[in-house]
């Protein structure tokens, strides 16, 4: 079976409509998907530019004379960004999940199994070179998931900088890869990253979900009746032990994405509020995010700490670990024959697709958060890892990819 992103409808194609009068499409389907797709790539490669931006300031600040006052402020913000604002950061990966498994490229088996076994495997594999490289250090385990995560944002920002070398198929899988991807960091937040559990507060919680399954029965459309239940849901969760940014993933999985009836065309539910939140994410909450949490002193620090511990154990992940299982996932899918690489993707650049998604940075970064708490020299050497190994994974991706991937003429939407 192979992986096919099918054509959708278009000019020149009919419908049946109402009173069996066949009238042919007034618009091209697949130009409007395909400016969907670019607005979407658009959006992602900006954010991650001002993703870099705002870690660069935040790393600038907390090494100089003003060092005092950015300690001070994080404080006092650390709680509301990590907590809070990145609850609608996740509400907006649940969107885009949802959307992707129920009509994008994650909605059919063939479609399916490529970038899932690839995300698998990107995320077994560092967790294990974690494991191994910090065993001296019992405390540092818990950090496992460090490493397992892809950065959408910032891996698209990178790869917009080939041009005409990052054709459709390569953007598409990369985003499909670091979707799966972050489903399964979801599933690591929830599983492994819990703390003393309320069950007065859980109980809160599953009555807000069972809220909006009623709602989605009675074929309630409009967002803001979820979006309200979601808060509730969230305070609910910031009491339980579960992490209350867990209260977005749920809240977006519940959005209703269905159209109002046969054969409209208007955007859903799911999809409006996907486009009006994307820009505040990519342009407002992640940068503040990473302001927040790249911010490391490096007073003290030697060259030779990157070599030991915790940094070693999150850079080998990221470096290493990350394009070794994307290509033996890859390879699991060749050799079963249930998918393969779009035509556009040779097969030498599939190493480069993986460092390039070795970029962990935002997830990365919240994951250390949750296994280390916001403070502390574990916390510090995790930052210290993913900032080195985010780096170093987008450079060698990009000298990789600059090499193996031919140029494309890129599609024009005129």
């Amino acid at each position: 079976m192979t992986l096919v992103w099918q054509r959708p409808a278009g000019i020149g194609d009919t419908v049946e409509m109402p009173g069996h009068v066949t009238k042919p499409i007034r618009f091209d389907m697949r130009m409007r998907a395909m400016r969907a797709l670019q607005e979407f790539f658009r959006l992602e490669a900006a954010g991650g530019l001002m993703l870099i931006a705002a870690a660069a300031l935040a790393l600038a600040i907390a090494n100089s004379p003003w060092q005092g006052v950015y300690a001070e402020w994080r404080s006092h913000a650390l709680h509301w960004i990590n907590d809070g604002l990145m609850a609608v950061f996740f509400l907006l990966v649940a969107l885009e999940i949802k959307r992707e498994t129920v009509s994008g490229q994650l909605s059919g088996r063939g479609q399916l199994w490529l970038p899932v076994a690839c995300a698998f495997g990107g995320m077994l594999v560092p967790g294990i070179l974690y494991v191994a490289l910090s065993n001296m250090d019992p405390g540092a385990q818990r950090g496992w998931a460090i490493p397992t995560a892809t950065d959408i944002a910032f891996s698209l920002g990178v790869l917009a900088l080939l041009g005409r070398r990052a054709p459709m198929a390569l953007r598409l899988l990369l985003s499909t890869i670091a979707v799966a991807d972050d489903l399964g960091a979801i599933l690591i937040i929830a599983l492994f990253y819990a703390g003393q559990l309320s069950w007065l507060a859980l109980a809160g919680a599953v009555l807000a979900w069972l809220a909006m399954a009623a709602l989605n029965r009675k074929g309630i459309r409009n967002a803001w009746p979820y979006l309200l239940i979601g808060v509730a849901m969230w305070i609910c969760l910031l009491h339980s032990g579960v992490h209350a940014t867990l209260a977005g993933v749920v809240t977006g999985m519940m959005i209703p994405h269905r159209a109002a009836g046969a054969g409209n065309a208007s955007a859903t539910p799911l999809e409006t509020l996907e486009h009006a939140l994307h820009p505040w994410v990519a342009y407002a909450i992640l940068p503040l995010f990473a302001f927040a949490n790249a911010g490391l002193s490096l007073h003290g620090m030697k060259p030779g700490d990157l070599a030991q511990g915790v940094p070693l154990a999150v850079i080998a992940g990221l470096v290493a670990g990350k394009p070794i299982g994307i290509c033996a996932g890859a390879f699991f899918c060749h050799v079963t024959r249930v998918s393969r690489l779009p035509p556009e993707i040779p097969l030498r650049a599939l190493p480069g697709l993986g460092m390039l998604c070795g970029i962990g940075f935002t997830m990365s970064l919240f994951i250390a958060s949750l296994a280390f708490g916001g403070d502390g020299p574990r916390f510090d050497g995790a930052v210290l890892g993913v900032l080195c190994g985010s780096l170093l994974s987008a450079l060698l991706g990009l000298a990789w990819l600059r090499f193996a991937q031919p140029q494309y003429a890129m599609p024009s939407l005129r």
